[in-house]
C-alpha cells in the first residue's frame, strides 16, 4: 500500500511540483493534493492511484510497499520505523527546532 508521504517524497526526489506530477499522471492538482494529505494509505479511486504510481515509476522512482522487497537496483532511502515514534522522541530530547 502506498501512503501520502511516499508520494510526496517521490515527488521531492524527482524535483517536481504537484502540478507536474498531475500532468504526468493525467490527473488534477487537487487529486494529487488529496493523496499527499493522507498520512496513511491512500484510498479512493484505484485508477487514480495507479496512474500516480505509474507516472512516478516512469520518471525513475520506485515506490516500495511496507515489508516489500525493492524490484530493482539503484540508490534509495527507506523508512524503517513508524514516523510518530521518532518524532516524539526527537522533540523531547533535542531541545530545539529543526
Amino acid at each position: 500500500m502506498i501512503t501520502g508521504p511516499q508520494i510526496k517524497a517521490a515527488r521531492m526526489l524527482l524535483a517536481i511540483d504537484q502540478k507536474k506530477l498531475a500532468e504526468l499522471a493525467g490527473l488534477s492538482v487537487p487529486t494529487i493534493q488529496r493523496m499527499e494529505a493522507k498520512s496513511d494509505t491512500v484510498g479512493g479511486a484505484v485508477d487514480s492511484l495507479t496512474r500516480v504510481v505509474e507516472a512516478i515509476e516512469r520518471a525513475g522512482v520506485e515506490l516500495i510497499g511496507d515489508g516489500a522487497q525493492s524490484r530493482g537496483g539503484g540508490r534509495g532511502v527507506r523508512l524503517v520505523q513508524p514516523a510518530a515514534s521518532w518524532r516524539t522522541e526527537d522533540r523531547s530530547t533535542s531541545g530545539g527546532g529543526e
